[in-house]
């Protein structure tokens, strides 16, 4: 492999562990100080970088903070496109949140702290939407070629959507129920009762 091949590919890890490197010391900052009393230039100081640097990288601090929770769903996106391809749309999911789970372990902390934030802040809660409606795009694509019954073109918009609505009630139900159970078994709760619209 020449240096033109490895280069790219060198550049773009650097550039993800900076985007870790931020999203952690957020998270860090907002657990110790609040996320209302976090600065960009507490973050930016924090990750040993730049103010200009970090507006390279994110837009915001809720950007920055809700990063791990973007990639952590379009890794699921891609775990849906590489099901089986004879497999229907909601079991692909079902069966995709299952093998992501067993793979990637998310830290339950991180989770926790995301979701709380997100339910007391209106800024980050509007950043998770509008993240959510972007993915919701990717994911409607995934499974639109799947097999099912028949339907408009609508159908795979209305079940990533539905989908994704479940994770994020399944995160807030965990969160009330003060984390007494593991997330896997919440979220099977819900996928259970949305699926009944989709199986």
């Amino acid at each position: 492999m020449d240096s033109s091949t490895a280069g790219p590919g060198l550049r773009e890890r650097k550039k993800e562990a900076t985007r870790q490197a931020v999203h952690e010391a957020t998270l860090r900052l907002t657990v110790e100080h609040g996320f209302d009393q976090v600065t960009v230039e507490a973050v930016a100081d924090a990750a040993g970088i730049s103010r200009r640097t970090f507006s390279n990288y994110f837009t915001n601090k809720e950007d920055a903070l809700l990063y791990g929770e973007e990639q952590q769903i379009r890794a699921l996106v891609r775990t849906v496109r590489d099901r089986p391809a004879d497999e229907p749309a909601w079991p692909a999911l079902r069966a995709a949140v299952a093998q992501f789970a067993d793979r990637v372990a998310p830290p339950e902390r991180e989770w926790a702290v995301r979701t709380r934030l997100a339910m007391r802040h209106p800024s980050l809660l509007a950043r998770q939407l509008a993240n959510h409606a972007a993915l919701e795009r990717d994911l409607a694509e995934a499974v639109a070629a799947r097999p099912g019954p028949p339907s408009a073109p609508v159908r795979p918009i209305v079940l990533a959507a539905g989908f994704l609505s479940s994770l994020r009630i399944a995160m807030r139900m965990w969160i009330e129920e003060d984390l007494t159970r593991e997330p896997a078994a919440v979220i099977d709760e819900i996928l259970d009762e949305m699926g009944r619209g989709f199986a």
